[in-house]
């Protein structure tokens, strides 16, 4: 059987590759399709004990069995849709997008997302820093060479169909959890410059705890989940950010992130 196996962030630079063909035996499964990568491209072998695996789209185990025609993504460690209210007062805004997260931008999702019956908005803004994050895993060498260095900016990438689809679970969890219904959930990609918004979270609900609740929980599970990469860009080089990707919620934080 053949499959296709998508790359990104770290392993698309090391490769050169944004895709791969791999021809596999029948009935085999996501670890023997990474056998089988790595002996293809022996340069992304380090990565195996942190990278998680989405085959069409949705997060699966190594043990998982593949199909002829599947895609596998590679999902590197992470950085840590839709748009649209219903007959039943639920709101969501769930994007991926490369144009500025500008105040006007939030003063709009605000409008958008409260309804007269919500006595609380509560919001998020993510921006860059001049300091240097968490080298992802593989990374800390590279990390090391910008010691002492102040970032210039970062660049985002997104596996974008499966991020949105990740958001949308995200989004579902709040519901269930603390009954916020109406929210957005904005984060760029490209280039954003040191002090420039990365991502917007705005909830809204008739009462305040259930609304910092759900803007907490939106951005630790974006966070931990969302298959969006980050690289923080020095004067003369980048790292990769991140850590091994968590394909669920923490249901041990007891509902809470």
């Amino acid at each position: 059987m053949r499959i296709t196996v998508r790359l990104f962030a770290l392993q698309r630079a090391q490769t050169g590759l944004r895709q791969h063909q791999l021809e596999l035996a029948e009935g085999s499964d996501v670890a023997a399709a990474w056998e089988a990568l790595v002996a293809d491209l022996p340069v992304i072998a380090a990565a195996g004990g942190v990278v998680r695996f989405a085959r069409n789209g949705s997060y699966v185990e190594p043990d998982e069995r593949l199909a002829d025609g599947d895609e596998l993504a590679v999902i590197p460690p992470v950085a840590g849709g839709a748009t649209g209210a219903d007959d039943e007062g639920r709101f969501r805004r769930l994007e991926i997008r490369e144009a500025s997260l500008d105040k006007g931008l939030l003063d709009g999702l605000r409008a958008e997302v409260a309804s007269a019956a919500d006595g609380a908005v509560a919001a998020f803004v993510g921006q860059t820093r001049e300091s240097p994050g968490s080298a992802a895993p593989g990374q800390e060498a590279e990390a090391e060479r910008f010691a002492g260095q102040v970032v210039t900016g970062l660049s985002y990438e997104a596996f974008e169909p499966m991020a949105h689809s990740v958001l949308d679970q995200i989004a579902d969890e709040i519901e269930a959890r603390f009954g916020v219904r109406r929210l957005a959930i904005v984060h760029r990609v490209g280039d954003v410059a040191v002090g420039e918004s990365s991502v917007l979270i705005v909830t809204a609900s008739p009462h305040r705890a259930e609304a910092f609740e759900a803007c907490r929980y939106a951005i630790e599970e974006l966070k931990a989940r969302a298959p969006i990469w980050k690289s923080e860009r020095f004067a003369d080089g980048s790292v990769w950010l991140g850590a091994p990707a968590r394909p669920g919620p923490d249901d041990e934080s007891g509902g809470r992130p």
